[in-house]
């Protein structure tokens, strides 16, 4: 005689697996977070090569951005300040829904790149007599524009 099904053990519920997260977007549009952090190290790092070179009495001389004045230091912390909002990301912290990372990332890229602008045609009289420019501020100049294109990717993933 066989026992009813009503006496046996429930049955475990169905267990379906976990849902796969997105693959990351392929090609150029997913190349976004790479070109931002990046171009924010390139960018961070930047200030201390030299952004001003000329002759000396019988010596030449090379300034590094980190002393140009305030704005070189700026600079330095913009790139800090997206390497610090890549790195949260990737910690799973995110930045509010009401205020995009790609928008935050876009501002800071286009400040730091009207700070270099400002460096390259109003030369600081304290860093005289360097008076004709490093490859340093143009290594600024590209990171900085590197960090506008990260956003701009990040945009596009984002939509």
């Amino acid at each position: 005689m066989q026992t009813p099904d009503f006496f046996l053990e429930p049955a475990e519920p169905e267990q379906r697996p976990a849902p796969r997260p997105a693959p990351p977007a392929a090609g150029i549009w997913g190349m976004g977070g790479r070109v931002t952090w990046v171009s924010a190290l390139v960018l961070s790092l930047s200030t201390f090569m030299d952004w001003y070179t000329g002759e000396g009495v019988g010596v030449r001389l090379s300034v590094i951005g980190w002393h140009t004045g305030t704005l070189g230091k700026v600079v330095f912390f913009i790139g800090l300040a997206v390497l610090a909002i890549v790195v949260l990301r990737e910690a799973g912290i995110e930045l509010p829904a009401a205020l995009p990372e790609s928008l935050v990332i876009l501002a800071l890229g286009a400040l730091a790149t009207v700070f270099v602008l400002v460096r390259m045609f109003s030369i600081p009289d304290s860093v005289l007599p360097a008076d004709s420019l490093g490859i340093g501020i143009w290594i600024s100049l590209l990171a900085s524009l590197g960090v506008i294109a990260g956003g701009l990717l990040q945009a596009v993933e984002e939509l």
